[in-house]
């Protein structure tokens, strides 16, 4: 892991040792309820392996964006199970694409920062975080600023 890439993780209180990268299989499409990509491109790439990967593969920001538009208040509760929650908030996102469109192409992209200064890590470091906000918030009912 780049050493920026880690020193973020820290500032969010996230531990990186033992992280490896890894390269997506198609054992891990197949296993997946739900595929998050950074850009439209890797979006793509992983439909592309098939496995009906379509219906539960977005951007994190387009998944954001959908989450944004379901209430919480369709969703099982709580109380059944995170899991039970969770496959039924990809479902309601899967049924809203093609509704809620990004204002832009660039809209659900998040840039990679590979080899950028340690202020642009934490640029994007705050954008995933933004993003995962509400995805958090639809599962736990709990804000993740919280």
């Amino acid at each position: 892991m780049e050493a920026h890439a880690e020193a973020v993780l820290g500032e969010f209180g996230a531990d990186a040792s033992g992280f490896v990268g890894r390269e997506l299989l198609d054992e891990h499409v197949i296993r997946a309820d739900l595929v998050l990509t950074a850009t439209r491109d890797h979006r793509a790439q992983v439909i592309s392996m098939g496995h009906s990967a379509g219906l539960r593969t977005f951007t994190l920001k387009e998944f954001t964006r959908l989450v944004n538009a379901i209430d919480p208040a369709t969703l099982p509760p709580l109380d059944e199970g995170l899991v039970m929650r969770a496959r039924a908030l990809v479902r309601a996102a899967a049924a809203l694409r093609g509704w809620l469109l990004a204002p832009t192409l660039e809209a659900d992209e998040v840039y990679d920062p590979y080899g950028a200064p340690l202020t642009f890590f934490r640029s994007i470091g705050d954008e995933i975080f933004e993003a995962l906000d509400p995805v958090v918030t639809a599962l736990t009912g709990v804000p993740a600023r919280a």
